[in-house]
């Protein structure tokens, strides 16, 4: 197949390769601080953790991204991104270092938040350096190639660092601080792997017209604000964007209480609950795979507008099956629900994904995903914060699984309608 030969190509490009290797050991230290930081926030004996607690670990792990992201790439222009690499992931093991320290030293939860924080905030500027950086390691002809391999790397090494820190914490020391320290390991491996960059390969460029920093910042807001407006005049893609952004609180909401379930209804225990978290994560994480299967059958079989249809066959599916299988309160069938939740928000995601890149012209699709992305985080986020006023201290809430199959069955029930419309823009 000629797509296995580009990627054998890909592989032995050996500044290809070294990249790579920064993004995988970078991706693999953020998948274990964040289980390290939910972890310490939810599960630690010391801690009763409420729903109050989890929103603000949740706020501490997205807003970064959706404050700092869209400003990220103005400071990036004009930084040697390979140094961006080397000192933020130094930075961020040095960080992660304090962070291990608060949780030894019982330190107040707002300088534990203060730290994470800061840890997350730089990880912004690390992502979007390595997509950045990509062009200048691969030839034009593979990019689109590259551009598919590297971030799924980098998630399922993301993935995989949370199942080490996982076993870390269950098998090998019942501590977070030792956990964190691991993370903080990986990042100051990472921070050595770009050194086997040289300094100005990544770029940027020196074209000696760059603008002040101020006037690049004010031109940064104009352009998030003349994507919202070209947003606004493409009907499939603002509909799409609604669907997602409303999807994904329900995920964020069915979250937070599956946390709460796990601390407390469901095991007397700190690692047993900890342990049935990691499964629950794991049966989602097999639903987002599940999904990158099926999503372009589906889509393709669904006709002309087969990604609307597909993501209203999700939200409907999601409708029906999480109230029949979250309404018991039990492991068992939670854990098919988060399997059948992964699926369809990662199946509307990737259909939602489509429909913005096909949607919107090539000169705005930068910033309307820059938009995408706040909103796809500020709904995770505002989910947490819902859940923290409605779940009791167990996490059992029949009001919170039906609202949220309400939801998921008016996006359902407008995408149908929108569909049938047949409009393309």
């Amino acid at each position: 197949m000629a797509v296995v030969g580009d990627l054998r190509v890909l592989l032995r490009l050996r500044n290809f390769r070294r990249l790579l290797a920064v993004r995988l050991l970078s991706q693999s230290a953020d998948g274990v601080f964040q289980v390290a930081l939910a972890a310490h926030v939810v599960f630690s004996p010391e801690k009763q953790a409420s729903a109050g607690a989890i929103a603000s670990a949740m706020a501490v792990l997205l807003l970064p991204y959706s404050l700092v992201g869209p400003f990220a790439g103005v400071l990036l222009d004009r930084w040697p991104r390979r140094q961006v690499f080397l000192y933020g992931n130094l930075l961020r093991a040095a960080l992660a270092c304090c962070t291990a320290l608060l949780i030894l030293g019982s330190a107040p939860d707002w300088l534990f938040y203060a730290s994470a924080l800061c840890v997350t905030a730089v990880n912004r500027f690390v992502l979007a350096g390595l997509s950045a950086a990509l062009p200048r390691v691969v030839d034009n002809e593979r990019l689109v190639l590259a551009n598919s391999i590297s971030p799924t790397a980098g998630t399922l090494a993301a993935t995989a660092g949370g199942g080490l820190a996982f076993a870390v914490r269950l098998l090998v020391a019942d501590s977070d601080a030792v956990v964190v320290l691991l993370g903080a390991a990986l990042y100051l491996t990472s921070a050595l792997a770009s050194l086997t960059l040289a300094t100005g390969l990544l770029g940027p460029d020196r074209d000696g017209h760059r603008i002040g920093l101020r006037e690049a910042l004010a031109a940064t807001v104009r352009g998030l604000s003349d994507g919202l407006h070209h947003l606004a005049q493409r009907k499939q893609a603002t509909r799409a964007l609604a669907a997602m952004t409303v999807m994904r609180f329900c995920y964020g909401a069915l979250t937070v209480m599956v946390l709460m379930l796990c601390r407390y209804a469901w095991t007397d225990s700190e690692s047993e609950g900890l342990a049935l978290l990691g499964l629950a994560v794991g049966a989602s994480g097999a639903g987002f795979f599940a999904a990158a299967v099926l999503t372009p059958w589906a889509t393709g079989r669904l006709g002309r507008l087969g990604r609307l249809r597909w993501l209203t066959v999700c939200a409907a599916g999601a409708a029906v099956l999480e109230p029949a299988l979250g309404l018991w309160f039990v492991p068992a069938p939670m854990l098919v629900a988060a399997f059948v939740l992964g699926l369809a928000t990662q199946g509307a995601k990737i259909a939602t994904d489509t429909v913005v890149q096909t949607s919107v012209e090539d000169s705005f699709r930068g910033r309307v995903f820059s938009l995408y992305d706040v909103l796809f985080n500020v709904a995770f986020v505002g989910a947490a914060a819902v859940s923290a006023l409605m779940l009791p201290p167990d996490g059992r809430s029949a009001v919170l699984v039906v609202a949220v199959a309400a939801l998921y069955a008016i996006v359902a029930v407008l995408m149908f309608r929108w569909s049938r419309t047949g409009e393309a823009v």
